[in-house]
């Protein structure tokens, strides 16, 4: 068989991360390289590089695939793109050719679902709330909790990161309600209950948000929804943060220190230099960190692999993104 011709696009230290030793020798096996591993600036500067490229290995730092880029791509026919969604990668020029996009989405949606089940756990135990009273104190202080045993958790979207974190909380004894208009018969197997979006507020002890940021999820999560939280109940984010009205989750959280809010992603993210969140003590700042890092980052190199090879020989692909499941991602 001979090997397809093609490039590796995007950051250096996101070709290190996501394609190492292993996962380019996968790669490689089915694919001639045929320039050294480039840049969104590089190819932008000169699309004519990627001329005799049919395929293209990416991730973190892709260029946007436009007009002027296709050109010089000519014979490009398919992206395997390392990291999740690539609402920011493709343009309507790239759908018209007809290229093909796969990506790595559901690799990178592990370690988001453990980040959030891990939280999920520990604000059961009032985690946060605990290490701060303690740190004030200068002595251990142990809080009433309710625990994890028959407390209530609400799933907010039932996409591939939010279904996960379902499975993964069936074997904790902990109920799981849901609210996604979009799905209704799958929820019996993932043992949740289906709720209006008020009442995961409502009846909730932890509030896990798995929403893609979308026309019609922008600042969705009102104030009025923190207001509606059970006492010392806690809201996690690990989704996108302008699918929450800021402004007035902060005017909450303030008045309500019971409350605890684990944010991994803000809008804007950083936040302001003089934002309260830094400095409210009932919030819990992370820089979007439940994606993948590190290590984790092979796993998306390796299902691009695979998916290379089935390309290269023909076979049916299992993580091709269509132009309509484009536009729902995160």
């Amino acid at each position: 068989m001979s090997r397809l011709k093609g490039a590796y696009v995007l950051n250096p230290s996101a070709l290190e991360e996501i394609y190492g030793p292993e996962e380019r020798a996968r790669i490689e096996r089915c694919v001639e390289t045929v320039v050294p591993p480039q840049t969104a600036e590089s190819v932008s500067a000169g699309p004519e590089i990627l001329e005799d490229a049919e395929v293209i290995m990416s991730g973190w730092g892709a260029p946007r695939f436009d007009g002027r880029l296709l050109a010089g791509a000519r014979r490009l026919r398919a992206v395997f793109y390392g990291a999740g969604s690539v609402r920011g990668v493709v343009t309507p020029e790239f759908w018209d050719r007809g290229i093909i996009i796969c990506s790595a989405w559901a690799a990178n949606a592990v370690p988001v679902a453990e980040y959030a089940v891990s939280q999920i756990i520990f604000c059961l135990k009032k985690g946060w709330a605990h290490a701060r009273e303690t740190r004030e104190a200068r002595r251990f202080v142990r809080l009433r909790v309710h625990g994890a045993y028959g407390s209530t958790v609400g799933i907010i979207s039932l996409g591939m990161i939010g279904r996960r974190v379902c499975e993964w909380l069936r074997n904790m004894e902990v109920k799981v309600i849901a609210c996604d208009p979009y799905v209704k018969e799958e929820a019996q197997n993932l043992g949740v209950e289906m709720v209006s979006l008020d009442d995961v507020f409502r009846r909730s002890d932890v509030v896990s948000l798995h929403t893609p940021l979308l026309p019609e999820t922008r600042g969705m999560i009102r104030g009025r929804h923190f207001e509606m939280m059970k006492q010392d109940a806690s809201f996690i984010n690990t989704a996108r943060g302008a699918v929450v009205q800021e402004s007035e989750m902060i005017e909450v959280l303030a008045r309500r220190p019971d409350l605890t809010a684990v944010l991994d992603v803000t809008f804007p993210e950083p936040p302001a230099p003089d934002s309260p969140l830094y400095t409210l003590p009932n919030v819990v700042l992370t820089p979007h960190i439940a994606g993948s890092m590190g290590m984790e980052c092979r796993r998306m190199g390796r299902l691009m692999a695979e998916e290379v090879e089935r390309f290269a020989e023909g076979r049916p692909l299992k993580w091709r993104i269509s132009r309509e499941m484009a536009q729902l991602m995160a």
